[in-house]
Formats: structure tokens, C-alpha cells, sequence
């Protein structure tokens, strides 16, 4: 990922990156071949970087991480969903704006 601040979340590691994290976390559930996902993909990076320290921010791909997107139910993407303390606190479908996130975010 060209973003260094955006983790790449998968079958093995989301429980521990996610749902075990001290901080909250935002997951863009996306593919490659997604259009609607990759242009969110410029908003996910500025807000990896915006909350640096304060939030964790990355991405699933929901074609090689298909247990991760089943357990959510993740039909439509691109789908964010936003954790806190393991729970899902926010959920996102289609393509949002920036300040649609940082509502959120700021508010965590």
C-alpha cells in the first residue's frame, strides 16, 4: 500500500489488529477491481495520515480476506466500518465524503 499510515487487515490478523486494538480503528472493506472502492481509496489514505496516532486506519480485501467480509456481511462495497474497543460503532456503505468520516472520527 503507498500509504504508509494504512495497515492491510486479513484472516489472521484482524482480531488481533482490530477488534484487540487500544485505539479505534477504521476498515475500508474494498477490492482491486472495485472502482467506487479506489476512489475512495485518496480519502482513506489523507485520513490514515489526519489521524495518525489517534486512529488506525486500514483496508480488507474483501477477495483474499472472504472469512473477515462474511463475518461483517459485507455485500456491497466499497463498506467501512468503524471499531471501537471491538465493537462496531459505525458502519459506511458506498462511497462517502471525507468530512462523512471525520464526523465520526472526530467524535471517538
Amino acid at each position: 500500500m503507498a500509504n504508509e499510515h494504512v495497515k492491510e487487515f486479513t484472516d489472521e490478523n484482524f482480531e488481533t489488529e482490530v477488534i484487540k486494538s487500544a485505539e479505534p480503528v477504521l476498515v475500508d472493506f474494498w477490492a482491486e477491481w472495485c472502482q467506487p472502492c479506489r476512489m475512495l481509496g485518496p480519502t482513506i489514505d489523507k485520513l490514515a495520515t489526519d489521524y495518525a496516532g489517534k486512529v488506525k486506519v486500514g483496508k480488507v480485501d474483501c477477495d483474499t480476506a472472504r472469512k473477515v467480509a462474511g463475518q461483517y456481511g459485507i455485500n456491497s462495497i466499497p463498506t467501512v466500518l468503524v471499531f471501537k474497543n471491538g465493537q462496531i460503532v459505525n458502519k459506511f456503505v458506498g462511497l462517502k465524503r471525507e468530512q462523512d468520516f471525520k464526523a465520526v472520527l472526530d467524535t471517538i
